[in-house]
């Protein structure tokens, strides 16, 4: 008789969670139906090394919530990143992005800064919101406890994890006690 143990089963499950949650980004509503919304999954090395770049970019810039999220990061069995490129405008010319119109921001020098790079069009980092919001509901409904951090997409960007302008990290996990809810710093 075959017997798969509790660790096996919820990495199986955490897996097959967030490739469900790389599925709803990709399916969630998009401005004007223009997509251009990016998902990778990461575990093992890969995630440690995630870990070590935050802790180092913590440390350096006297960020303690991106050492706190790194021991997150470790504690989780996978991370889902969700990027957009935002380079470019949707031709809506809704300003947002501080340009009057959108061929003024596709010509605009885009930089990364802190984080992300920018300037952003606006249409596209609400995509992004919305992408989120639909992985983050996926992994509700299967019992995955998760958390939604910047600190872990800024860290993926400086890592080039992506081809992306703006990334936001989802570790996943599947404990007895959520292990991001008595986070502290």
């Amino acid at each position: 008789m075959p017997i798969v143990n509790q660790e096996d089963a919820e990495l199986k499950a955490i897996m097959a969670a967030a490739e469900m949650m790389a599925v709803s980004a990709r399916t969630a509503p998009k401005g004007r139906g223009m997509d251009e919304i990016k998902t990778v999954i990461v575990f093992g090395e890969e995630k440690e090394k995630i870990a070590e770049e935050m802790e180092r970019i913590g440390k350096e810039k006297k960020l303690d919530y991106f050492i706190r999220d790194a021991n997150s990061v470790r504690k989780s069995k996978i991370v889902l990143l969700i990027g957009v490129k935002t380079s470019k405008g949707k031709g809506t010319n809704c300003g947002g992005c501080g340009f009057k119109t959108c061929e003024e921001f596709n010509k605009s020098e885009k930089i990364l800064g802190n984080g992300f790079k920018g300037p952003s069009c606006v249409m596209y980092v609400l995509d992004l919101g919305i992408a989120i919001g639909s992985a983050v509901k996926t992994a509700s409904m299967l019992n995955i406890d998760n958390r939604i951090m910047y600190s872990i997409g800024a860290t993926a960007m400086k890592m080039k994890l992506m081809d992306a302008d703006m990334i936001i990290g989802i570790p996943l996990s599947a404990t007895g006690k959520n292990i991001f809810f008595d986070r502290k710093i």
